[in-house]
């Protein structure tokens, strides 16, 4: 890859691997809701601009029930999902239980893509990759109902993730990728405003926390989006795919080191487990290079990756 490659790299491993620990601050002073609201109405506001001058959201007029439902199942049900999740359990924690969106969507797609069949290598996956979500529910959370409901909710999260990547397969293949991503986030600030304006902070929330909501809203969600696509036509779809694996390590390491939260085994075993079986699950191969646009083959674009965490 290219310097400006391994850059964008580098700067997805931290936009995508830092939501967890903003989010966990974040909660301590405002909603969920009114978390996801600012969060999505920032990236709204730095995404239209983008958007609309180069006819990115041409066509999704015609989409509109299913950007609503896109909005809904992979952008603003997850983010509140998670947000009402880290209000329990570590933020490290969240990101492991988040890393395994690849293993939901090759679940997924047994019932709703009749072009997948796992079996083999990939069906390992599948199971390693559970045991892992098993691993760090039992040995990290144990018979605590209030850690296992959050972590629940985070699992929910990456369920919405999965069935929203799948959504854009289906549904959004033809659509430049910023325009679903403006349309997304901005139906999501919408929808969400009248709830909102309902439960807004008891006071101003403090430095820390503003802080964390602009770095959620402009960072992790509109410029992680920016940085993807760009990534995505410089590497090709396979390698900037990678990122996936590198998040939960950021997302450990910033709870334990600014948080101090705990790493113990059963996360560092969840976490070999999850990682490796979403490896297996979705092919157990190493990105190729991408071919020059000469010797290319001709096919079906790749499917879009789903939204940030």
């Amino acid at each position: 890859m290219s310097r400006r490659a391994w850059l964008l790299f580098g700067l997805m491993a931290v936009l995508w691997g830092i939501p967890y620990l903003f989010i966990r601050i974040a909660v301590t002073q405002v909603s969920p809701v009114w978390l996801v609201f600012v969060r999505t109405g920032l990236a709204a506001l730095v995404l239209l601009p983008l958007a609309a001058p180069r006819g990115a959201l041409k066509g999704l007029g015609r989409q509109l029930p299913w950007v609503a439902l896109l909005a809904a199942m992979g952008v603003a049900g997850p983010f509140l999902a998670i947000s009402y999740g880290e209000e329990r359990i570590p933020s490290s924690l969240s990101g492991l239980l988040v890393a395994a969106e690849p293993l939901l969507i090759a679940g997924l797609a047994l019932r709703v893509d009749t072009s997948e069949r796992v079996r083999g290598w990939r069906l390992v996956g599948l199971v390693l990759g559970f045991l892992g979500v098993v691993c760090l529910l039992g040995l990290d959370l144990g018979p605590r109902p209030r850690l296992l409901a959050g972590a629940v909710m985070v699992l929910l999260g990456a369920l919405g993730y999965a069935a929203g990547a799948l959504l854009v397969k289906r549904r959004f293949a033809g659509y430049p990728p910023l325009g679903v991503a403006t349309a997304t986030v901005t139906a999501s600030a919408l929808v969400l405003l009248p709830a909102a304006a309902l439960s807004p902070p008891a006071r101003v929330p403090s430095p820390a926390v503003l802080g964390s909501l602009a770095v959620l809203g402009v960072a992790c969600t509109a410029l992680g989006y920016l940085a993807f696509y760009s990534l995505i036509g410089l590497a090709g779809a396979s390698r900037a795919s990678v990122i996936t694996y590198l998040n939960p390590a950021v997302a450990v390491g910033l709870g334990v080191a600014v948080l101090g939260e705990p790493l113990t085994w059963g996360m560092v075993a969840g976490f070999v487990l999850v990682i490796t079986g979403s490896w297996l699950s979705t092919g157990g191969r190493l990105p190729r290079r991408p071919a020059s646009p000469a010797t290319a083959p001709a096919g079906p674009s790749p499917p879009r990756p789903g939204p940030p965490p």
